[in-house]
């Protein structure tokens, strides 16, 4: 098998130019998905925690994570982290010291993180993209504490996949009313009501809690069961060989990536597919997209209706490539009448990949868990320099600005879970033309 992609650095994001011509660097990817999978598999009971790399020992965070781990480790359940500081220390440590599974997902690259001294079971992966595969893996509860861009991607990824119905609805609990209500009021203020691109019942996929009683409370009567959600490990591992999904992740990322590297500068246009025409989210994204593709960029899209609906017709009428990167439900394939070329996936994280490839530029518009999901996720690859610096620009400031607070008063400033420099990352505009301008500035993309 010989894949021929004519940008071969195309998945740099992921720290290691990965030329997809070599035809074992593929299989590299597909044995760590293997290896993964069959190592998540053996474990019961699994509760994974999330949160940041820069918690210290001692302080209430770290200590409130140490005894939670320590609680459902007396419980016998696995704790899973990914295996750094911080966080992902103290659930390791509180599960060492109860005498249960302490389980670390680690990066083995010199220049990355260390594994923590409390891990009894780890497993190391090359690839950040596998590694992030397994760490949202459907576990039976996710703890997420107080972190950075990387652990709001977390987050959304876990509440996205359940909300696609790709994962069982498990508790999933955020832990101190004081660091995530800034962000909960900005879903329910903006997302639910004023555009509604999530509703009532998104907001009950998620606990915030205040201490770690009440946090055991919610996850101790859960029940260990066969997992038959599409991303559970055990759908992909029988026994010491893979099913035939390893294969077919391996061919999604093949096609995946020979399709996306046939564009040229190409802007992936995000948002909701919650509105309808002739509304100003609507008009602003077409207006864009065509302006755009009047000046020969290819508008990428999800291929569903709304935002991305507005933008496929604006390059559409200006005779520009209007491509979907959509997705799969049940064999049923979304894809909005004025998409042209369109590749659709069965496996979220590999359509999510294949969406955060390099573009010139990214327009994110308001929206729901997807659009947050991909955003967070963009903003962790730009911080963590997984992917070259490129515009990352959200549009209008009157929907943006709760969450933008958020950012630079709490985790550039009294958490201090990102540093005042991430915060330059991402622009918010409130007209076609700031867009334009920005993008117009933007230097070719970089594989």
């Amino acid at each position: 098998m010989t894949v021929k992609t004519k940008h071969p650095k195309i998945f740099s994001q992921y720290h290691e130019l990965i030329n997809f011509r070599d035809t074992w660097r593929i299989f590299k990817v597909m044995a760590e998905f293997v290896e993964g999978y069959q190592f998540l598999a053996k474990f019961k009971g699994e509760v994974t925690f999330f949160g940041s790399a820069r918690i210290k020992p001692g302080t209430k965070y770290y200590e409130a994570a140490r005894k939670l781990a320590y609680l459902l480790g007396k419980d016998k359940h696995t704790i899973i982290t990914g295996g750094g500081p911080g966080i992902m220390e103290a659930a390791n440590r509180g599960a060492k010291e109860s005498g249960a599974e302490s389980v670390g997902l680690n990066i083995q690259l010199p220049s990355e993180q260390v594994l923590n001294k409390y891990v009894t079971q780890s497993h190391g992966f090359h690839y950040f993209f596998t590694r992030k595969v397994m760490l949202t893996a459907p576990s039976q509860a996710f703890v997420i504490f107080p972190g950075g861009f990387g652990t709001l991607d977390e987050f959304f990824e876990v509440l996205d996949y359940i909300e696609l119905n790709k994962m069982d609805k498990v508790p999933v609990i955020l832990y101190d009313h004081e660091f995530w209500d800034p962000l909960v009021n900005f879903l329910k203020n903006n997302s639910l009501e004023k555009i509604g691109a999530i509703n009532q019942q998104t907001l009950s996929l998620f606990k915030v809690v205040s201490n770690i009683k009440e946090a055991y409370e919610i996850i101790k009567p859960t029940k260990e069961k066969p997992y038959f959600s599409d991303l559970s490990p055990e759908q992909f591992s029988s026994g010491e060989s893979a099913n035939w999904r390893i294969f077919r992740i391996m061919a999604e990322l093949v096609e995946g990536f020979e399709f996306i590297s046939e564009f040229k500068k190409d802007i992936t246009i995000l948002g909701t597919k919650s509105i309808g025409a002739s509304t100003k989210y609507y008009d602003m994204a077409y207006e864009l997209a065509k302006k755009l593709g009047e000046r020969g960029h290819t508008i990428i899209t999800g291929g569903g209706p709304g935002i991305m609906e507005a933008a496929n017709k604006g390059a559409c009428e200006a005779h520009a490539e209007s491509v979907s990167l959509g997705i799969q439900f049940d064999h049923n394939f979304r894809a909005n009448a004025y998409v042209e070329k369109s590749l659709n996936f069965f496996f979220p994280f590999v359509r999510k990949l294949i969406v955060t490839a390099p573009s010139q530029a990214f327009v994110i518009f308001p929206g729901g868990l997807g659009t947050f999901h991909q955003a967070a996720e963009l903003l962790t690859l730009v911080q963590t320099k997984k992917t070259a610096k490129m515009p990352l620009i959200f549009v209008d400031s009157d929907f943006w600005k709760d969450f933008d607070k958020f950012v630079r008063v709490s985790l550039a400033g009294k958490y201090k879970t990102i540093s005042k420099e991430d915060v330059k990352y991402y622009q918010i505009v409130d007209t076609v033309d700031e867009a334009l301008a920005i993008i117009k500035k933007a230097p070719r993309k970089e594989f």
